[in-house]
């Protein structure tokens, strides 16, 4: 999950509460998605897969939907999750890192090479082996949780510059994932709760204008958009991108006071250690008996493990090197090209995000398919944090060896 605190004071406390809490958020995601494979193959199997696919009916006023407790999962907790990512840009963009052309350049430039190369190697392996392409956004996405509790684990004593290289990255990895939800995974767009939506955002955006708004009003507009969003057919992941865009923050920088930061604050901790979990917990499952070993290398498995564990740090270190031999950006500070090579492989972790978008990209109605995506999502984000961490704490031993015998 990719919501941070302050540049400004990361710069000086790497240590932040917020790397503590997203390290340890990666940590139960790895946690939660290695229970949910075990229930998935277990006795517990029927009992697991009956949970997950019950039908729940909400109703609240002239609001009613019935969905599986995975729907509700998806496509209700994880619109808050979208919320705080999109609460995040925001402030990135205003008063963080994003808000620096300097500083934003290498790992913009960064994140668009992680996107596009992965997304290359999976449709060229599928489209030569006969197969649909539209997977292909399965291996776009970056997981910063894994990321960071990957150093948090491997090379404690990195540089703060690294860390913030793979928020800044992780932050426009966001972006162009909701992006691609946006133009890929919306269903039949039903007009009348569309222009409900429209016209709830609206409020929403007039009443940032007070700035002593009670705080419950901003969350009655979220859930009406939310609602008349998920009507709509249009992912509800834009309905929390969308209201996080009209939460103010204070016109003064040194004010920390706003609303947006106060939802940041309150809601984190929810999102790292409750929602993702819950949807680790829901989603990463698949049956072993369903993906037998004659399809573990199949055209998706195979697309989606390449693409995150080798296209994702080739399109993060090749262009953040092209990005610095033209001088289009800068390579962080105190940071060799070995320590931005293990960021990059960390990069391949996509779990949360690409979990999220295999959800969207497969049909349902194809277990097949989808127990693919997930195995292949699982090993793939494993490797990346093995392969990746390895390397970054082989470097920092000989480095602290090197500093030894210069000191000795």
């Amino acid at each position: 999950m990719q919501v941070s605190c302050y540049r400004q004071d990361m710069a000086q406390r790497p240590t932040l509460d917020f790397l503590k809490t997203e390290s340890g958020a990666g940590s139960i995601l790895g946690a939660m998605a290695v229970l949910a494979v075990i229930l998935a193959n277990s006795p517990l199997a029927a009992d697991y897969f009956s949970i997950i696919n019950m039908k729940v009916p909400v109703q609240l006023g002239g609001f009613a939907e019935v969905r599986s407790v995975l729907g509700w999962v998806k496509d209700g907790l994880m619109a808050v999750f979208f919320l705080v990512v999109g609460m995040e840009i925001k402030f990135e963009i205003l008063r963080g890192e994003l808000s620096s052309p300097r500083r934003l350049a290498l790992p913009l430039f960064a994140a668009l090479g992680g996107m596009i190369v992965p997304a290359l190697i999976y449709a060229g392996i599928n489209a030569w082996a006969g197969h649909t392409v539209s997977g292909w956004p399965v291996a776009t996405p970056t997981d910063i949780a894994f990321a960071l509790a990957g150093l948090a684990i491997f090379a404690p004593r990195l540089p703060p510059a690294l860390r913030v290289f793979l928020l800044t990255l992780a932050i426009a990895d966001d972006l162009g994932a909701v992006a691609l939800i946006a133009a890929l995974f919306s269903k039949t767009i039903h007009t009348a709760p569309l222009v409900g939506a429209g016209v709830s955002l609206a409020a929403l955006a007039a009443l940032s204008r007070w700035r002593r708004a009670p705080y419950l009003l901003y969350a009655v507009g979220f859930l009406t958009v939310w609602a008349f969003t998920l009507k709509s057919g249009v992912s509800t992941s834009l309905a929390g991108f969308a209201c996080a865009l009209t939460v103010p923050i204070s016109a003064r920088r040194a004010d920390r006071g706003s609303a947006l930061k106060a939802f940041m604050d309150a809601l984190h901790p929810y999102v790292a250690y409750v929602i993702l979990p819950l949807f680790a917990l829901t989603c990463a499952g698949f049956s072993v008996r369903a993906t037998d070993m004659k399809h573990a290398f199949s055209p998706i498995t195979a697309g989606i493990v390449l693409g995150l564990v080798v296209g994702k740090p080739l399109g993060v270190f090749g262009f953040s090197l092209v990005a610095a031999m033209t001088r289009l950006g800068r390579r962080p500070t105190g940071v060799s090209w070995i320590e931005l090579l293990g960021a990059a492989m960390l990069c391949g972790a996509g779990f949360t995000m690409s979990l999220y978008m295999s959800a969207l990209a497969f049909d349902s109605t194809d277990p097949f398919a989808q127990s693919q995506a997930r195995m292949a999502v699982l090993a793939a984000s494993l490797a990346a944090v093995l392969a990746g961490g390895s390397l970054l704490s082989w470097y920092q031993a000989n480095r602290a060896t090197a500093e030894q015998d210069d000191a000795a």
